[in-house]
């Protein structure tokens, strides 16, 4: 099959670089604009108890007041406000309420704060549109008018809560694509130009890549409309680095067999053919590793990771497609002229570091392979360690921002819990009023739960079957002790509850809390999943029931060690309360899918070696001495361009950034080079069983004309010299 679209894409190069041009004008001009979410709530189900607490609480209290956006006031000077400050404030407050904000549906004054030093305006935004970028507009025409009307004053205001946090973070998502962008397009190109040497190679998968990036992107927003996906600006960044980093990888795989079969003598549009029919099943077992391994995340509960999963997968379809068809393309009717001006091309280099590495994986696998998995044992350790954290929208950005800065300063100010209450909504069963003489009695049980600070009835419904019980937190509501707190709420509220009512609790704790539940049950579901459809596509492959056990468990090892080396790294080194709640579900995607493509690409080669008629050490050997360079070259550009999302300058993508390039790093330098080709050179013919894939077909014999009339590939001798 490979062969057959090496000879499509080579004999028609120019009609495949059309039909690529012409996809991508058609599907940019028509894509719809890709929406984004950063409203925490959208991303469970309905069936979860915060999402139906805010349901009940939209249906018995419609004109409930729950502020969007926060103004906090302070004296410039940081001392206690004076009665004109207080004048000013009601000023600012009464002004702003007249100005007719789009999506503000009230503003009203907050409670000053017990030193005295504080004072707050509240606003009300529709929340049926929480977390939607006509939130995060109102937030910026917010911000600047009650600076404005400020100005004069001894006041300084900075605006806060949910949609100024999605302002905020919409800006440094805007911020960290351009730095992500930058530093991605730098990496790649320096990194080509220094392994190849020709500025040709180096521009060529920047420039094809980025068409495939407005096609893929394009097909993720038609996706996303269809089937009325959550989108998050988180997952812009993301794709950047998987287009740019996956398909730069594909293009070294093919790049390194054209140039291997150039000298050894193939015509130059043979040598294509030769290189597509050679590397395309490689190509395809890894992005197919790839694609399944994201498509799992379709079984998560989280709307984001929902998202995610199909996003990431046509990203790579795209990016497969383009590497087997396009790049081939445009490459063939280049000719050996894409090297120009370096002439290393036509002659095969002593590869000595790598051959060195090669003889010591052939001589010595079992000390390879005890040496390389101690290392990965030894770093797995830290994820006893491991804590999550909650908080995605200060997670997004950096604290340095205005909003994040405001919830800094009201969790001194104020109780901790204070900026995002718990609401117990107590309901009757049967439609009849609530008993009110056991609204004292019940509160008292809500407010006697450890982490509780205090707990009121504060309104009940016209029906007066339902009731809100406020519950204050001691606990900024995204921590780990928030979380802890609202579940023995949870306990007492439904425990407690009077005969013939049922309690919801809701709040921001509670969403957090559904989230951990969620997450944890993603950990059951897609971690499973996606590790049995990896194995099936490497069984598959390698025609093998046993190697598909070992490499699966090497990257299992590579996961334990990256998360491992991340929780001491921000955990310990950086002191973070933990690391995000959705970085070992990424990271378990993207380490164990793309270290795998180089685990694939090494066993390939391994295989392709044993078929010459190479024992099982001799092949390893081999295998590290031919593949090696491709997969320290990729390796390295993908775990530096995944590298660059540390330069957004938020807790997500830093940590999200390290953990996958260390992930990456790992899987092509320690599993991939040593701890696999010498586990399969130990295990022997073994490792092939039932299929014994490795078995050479036929006897050595000199080339022989093909179907076509060309020459079949060159056999070569076990030192590797063609015969």
């Amino acid at each position: 099959m490979f062969r057959s679209i090496g000879n499509a894409v080579v004999r028609h190069p120019v009609w495949t670089i059309v039909a690529w041009l012409i996809a991508a004008v058609a599907i940019v001009a028509t894509a719809p604009s890709l929406p984004s979410n950063s409203d925490e709530s959208s991303f469970l189900p309905k069936s979860y108890e915060s999402i139906k607490a805010a349901d009940l609480q939209e249906r018995a209290f419609p004109s409930a007041f729950t502020p969007s956006a926060i103004a906090l006031y302070q004296r410039t000077d940081g001392g206690r406000l004076t009665a004109e400050d207080k004048k000013d404030v009601a000023r600012i407050t009464k002004e702003l309420g007249e100005k007719k904000i789009d999506q503000v549906q009230k503003v009203v004054p907050g409670q000053p704060s017990e030193d005295g030093r504080y004072t707050l305006t509240l606003v009300q935004m529709d929340s049926k549109k929480a977390g939607q970028p006509e939130q995060a507009d109102a937030a910026k025409v917010l911000r600047d008018d009650v600076k404005q009307l400020a100005k004069g004053t001894d006041l300084d205001v900075k605006l806060g809560g949910s949609a100024a946090q999605a302002l905020d973070q919409q800006d440094s998502s805007k911020r960290g694509e351009a730095l992500i962008g930058i530093g991605t397009f730098v990496i790649i190109l320096v990194t080509l130009l220094i392994i190849f040497r020709a500025p040709i190679l180096a521009f060529l998968p920047l420039i094809t890549i980025g068409l495939v990036s407005a096609i893929a992107n394009g097909l993720i927003a038609y996706a996303t409309k269809l089937f009325d996906l959550q989108a998050n600006s988180s997952i812009s960044s993301i794709l950047i680095v998987v287009l740019f980093g996956v398909g730069t990888d594909y293009f070294l795989f093919l790049m390194f067999r054209y140039r291997e079969r150039l000298r050894l003598g193939d015509e130059p549009k043979q040598a294509m053919i030769n290189a597509v029919d050679r590397v395309g099943e490689a190509i395809a077992s890894a992005a197919g590793a790839v694609i399944i391994a994201f498509l799992a995340l379709v079984l998560s509960t989280l709307g984001f990771l929902k998202q995610m999963g199909p996003a990431l997968a046509i990203a790579v379809t795209v990016t497969l497609i383009a590497g087997l068809t396009l790049i081939p393309a445009v490459v063939s009717l280049i000719g050996p002229k894409v090297f120009w001006p370096s002439k290393s091309w036509q002659r095969e280099p002593e590869n000595a570091r790598f051959a060195a590495l090669g003889r010591g994986v052939r001589n010595r696998p079992a000390l390879t392979a005890a040496l390389s998995g101690l290392v990965l044992v030894a770093l797995s350790l830290g994820t006893l360690g491991y804590k999550a954290t909650f908080d995605l929208a200060s997670g997004s950005m950096p604290d340095t921002k205005e909003s994040m800065v405001v919830q800094d300063e009201m969790q001194k100010a104020y109780s901790a819990g204070a900026a995002a209450p718990t609401d117990v909504y107590l309901s009757s069963t049967d439609g009849s009023p609530l008993d009110k003489g056991a609204f004292t009695a019940y509160a008292s049980k809500l407010g006697a739960v450890d982490g509780v600070a205090s707990a009121r009835m504060t309104q009940v419904n016209k029906a007066g079957t339902t009731a809100d019980f406020t519950v204050t937190l001691k606990y900024e509501a995204s921590t780990d002790k928030a979380i802890e707190t609202v579940g023995q709420v949870r306990d007492v509220a439904h425990s407690d509850a009077p005969d013939g009512t049922e309690a919801l609790v809701g709040g921001m704790s509670s969403i957090f809390k559904d989230i951990d539940t969620a997450v944890n049950h993603d950990y059951k579901t897609v971690f499973p999943v996606a590790a049995a459809l990896i194995m099936l596509i490497l069984g598959l492959l390698l025609r093998s029931v046993v190697a598909p056990w070992y490499l699966m468990g090497s990257v299992g090892l590579g996961f334990g060690a990256t998360l491992g080396a991340t929780v001491w790294i921000f955990q310990e080194g950086q002191g973070h309360s933990g690391l995000m709640f959705m970085l070992p579900v990424i990271m378990y995607l993207f380490v164990v899918a793309i270290g795998t493509d180089y685990n694939i690409l090494m066993i390939a080669r391994l295989r392709e070696e044993a078929r010459e008629g190479r024992d099982p050490r001799e092949a390893a050997g081999m295998a590290v001495r031919h593949a090696g360079p491709t997969v320290a070259a990729a390796g390295f550009i993908l775990a530096a361009t995944f590298a660059t999302m540390m330069l957004a300058g938020n807790a997500l993508l830093t940590e999200m950034g390290f953990a996958v390039s260390f992930g990456i790093a790992v899987a092509a330098f320690v599993m991939a080079m040593f701890f696999t080709p010498s586990l399969t050179a130990l295990i022997g013919h073994a490792a092939w069983w039932p299929g014994h894939a490795d078995r050479a077909k036929e006897p050595k014999a000199a080339p022989a004309p093909d179907s076509d009339g060309d020459l079949d590939s060159p056999v070569r001798d076990p030192a590797g010299r063609r015969t």
